[in-house]
């Protein structure tokens, strides 16, 4: 726990000010808490056994003001600690998120999606509770039993010695469940993000799942997993509701004590009963916070395993380390030099040697498996080589900022990626004052225009998610129209054009031809009449390129190129 508060110190700083409120709503608080065990004294004595008649305006009186500072001190403290909370938790999930997307992609496809958005929302969630209510709580309820503590040793250090030697009993039992608790969370946040994990996968598969008539073997997997988060849960209640009793079972205890030896010390006029009504009072408050205390620091334990989580991933290392030159020409030049990537003991690229110049078309082609994504991921900097280099303009691509390199390279894969936004901010993306003649320029070169223009709000029509509002063509042209309306002066197709139809990707084939011509353009597809054009086809095999020409060459000297040809679409 103490390594986990270090952590938020420098958080906790910035909120100076807020804090200051807090702590002055804990002290008026303490104070009235104080005063009320203090007033009992004085309606015992001076109201009902002397019965002093201004004392029956005065006590009323008095104890509306306790009451009064009471409630001023504790929406003083909510406010600003809600403030904290809710202010810190958004803070923190946009710290969260930031780190992760600017994480490796080896990191992203390592981590489910659902566990990583569990903990940008359900462990941000009980950071919230730590921060905000946790630790303020903590620290008033510590004041007021050190407060009530000081009184009752001021009203009678004899009896005080007897009355309060079993608290500190209370804490080794404490500290023995609060271990149990913390496992219990960590168990707890795993399961959820399983729980997250299995619904992100049904949404994200509805259509499968409903041509396959499998909605009831995907009930049955999520129930197993939805039980055992329940199961989980029940466990941590199990334990952490046993401190409440224990709390409830000490404190009774202790005012037992109090009251017989108090009580004897009343019988003997060692003291006033309006003292020991006052000593009473305190003694019965003092357990009160420490129960609080008690239960607090039990939850904790739950607010601890989420920081823990979440302080997991943002001191994960970035594998990608960004350069520091920023890349402001267009590449006109790219080389791999003997470029080897590793994955275990296996080499998924394995000395790849290439240069390729502005306006050159490359087509990759391979059996599945063979590296044709990754090589173009390389340049990218999804990944970096384990030996060997990538060259933009005869620089390694490591030294520039991976914005400014990317800013230059479009990609357009089999996989579309539409937002739930505008249509023309899709296309776009990314860019915050959209040039509107450019993306109906990017769409007629798309092939898109035709059926964009026939939608009820043209280019402002709102995208559902996923693009559901648009066929399958429809969402693969709006993909072609991003990466031209970016310009940049390389585009890499990994199977733009597969669902297409072949007159629809001969029209933009043709559009394409004329706007890349300046560009270096890399392209990977299974028709024959996406690569047949290209300069040159670079056959791919377990991560080696085995051979390279036209397409007319390759069939009269491949044997491996032979094979997949026949394998081609028409």
């Amino acid at each position: 726990m103490k390594k986990v508060f270090k952590r938020y110190i420098p958080y906790i700083l910035e909120y100076k000010v807020q804090y200051f409120f807090v702590l002055v709503g804990i002290f008026l608080t303490v104070g009235s808490t104080i005063a009320t065990a203090e007033i009992m004294k004085y309606v015992m004595d001076d109201m009902l056994i002397e019965k002093k008649e201004a004392m029956l305006t005065l006590v009323p009186l008095a104890l509306i003001g306790i009451y009064l500072f009471k409630g001023i001190g504790r929406y003083i403290q909510t406010v600003f600690m809600n403030y904290i909370g809710q202010h810190i938790v958004t803070r923190f999930r946009e710290i969260l998120l930031d780190k992760i997307i600017h994480l490796d992609m080896t990191f992203l496809y390592l981590n489910r999606s659902g566990e990583l958005i569990s903990r940008v929302t359900n462990d941000i969630t009980r950071i919230q509770y730590f921060v905000s209510n946790m630790l303020p709580e903590l620290f008033r309820e510590s004041l007021t039993v050190v407060g009530l503590v000081i009184y009752i040793v001021y009203l009678n250090p004899h009896l005080a010695f007897y009355s309060l030697v079993g608290i500190p009993l209370i804490f080794y039992p404490l500290i023995v469940i609060a271990k149990k608790l913390k496992k219990y969370s960590h168990r707890s946040q795993a399961k959820n993000a399983d729980v997250i994990t299995r619904l992100t996968e049904v949404f994200n598969n509805s259509e499968i799942i409903k041509a396959n008539a499998t909605e009831k073997f995907e009930m049955q997997r999520f129930s197993v997993q939805n039980w055992q988060f329940f199961k989980i849960n029940m466990k941590a209640v199990y334990v952490g509701e046993i401190v409440s009793p224990l709390m409830e079972i000490i404190g009774a205890a202790g005012l037992a004590a109090v009251i017989f030896l108090g009580g004897r010390e009343a019988y003997n006029g060692n003291i006033t009963p309006g003292e020991f009504i006052a000593f009473l009072t305190a003694v019965g408050q003092v357990f009160q916070p420490v129960r609080r205390i008690g239960s607090i620091y039990s939850k904790i334990q739950d607010a601890v395993a989420a920081s823990e989580r979440v302080f997991e991933i943002l001191d994960t290392e970035n594998r990608i380390i960004d350069g520091e030159k920023t890349l402001q020409e267009d590449i006109k030049e790219v080389e791999y030099r003997d470029v080897t990537l590793r994955y275990e003991n296996y080499n998924i690229l394995d000395g790849i040697t290439l240069k390729i110049k502005s306006g050159e078309n490359i087509a990759l082609v391979g059996d599945s498996g063979g590296g044709k994504s990754t090589v173009m991921n390389m340049i990218l900097r999804y990944y970096d080589p384990d030996s060997g280099s990538v060259l933009v303009n005869g620089t390694d691509i490591k030294e520039f900022t991976q914005k400014s390199l990317k800013h230059h390279i479009s990609l357009v894969t089999q996989r579309i990626y539409i937002f739930q936004d505008t249509l023309a901010a899709n296309v776009a993306y990314g860019e915050e004052n959209i040039d509107r003649e450019k993306v109906l320029e990017a769409l007629r070169l798309a092939d898109a225009l035709e059926f964009v223009e026939a939608l009820e709000n043209g280019i402002d029509t709102f995208m559902s998610e996923s693009g559901t509002n648009l066929s399958g063509g429809q969402r693969q042209r709006i993909a072609i129209a991003r990466a031209i309306y970016k310009h940049a002066s390389i585009i890499l197709f990994d199977e733009a054009t597969s669902a297409l139809d072949n007159e629809s990707e001969k029209r933009i084939q043709a559009a394409l031809n004329e706007y890349t011509k300046d560009k270096i353009t890399m392209t990977i597809a299974h028709r024959l009449s996406t690569i047949e054009h290209a300069d040159k086809i670079l056959v791919l095999q377990k991560g080696r390129i085995v051979s390279s020409g036209t397409h007319q060459e390759l069939l009269e000297s491949s044997e491996v190129y032979q094979r997949l040809a026949g394998t081609f679409e028409e």
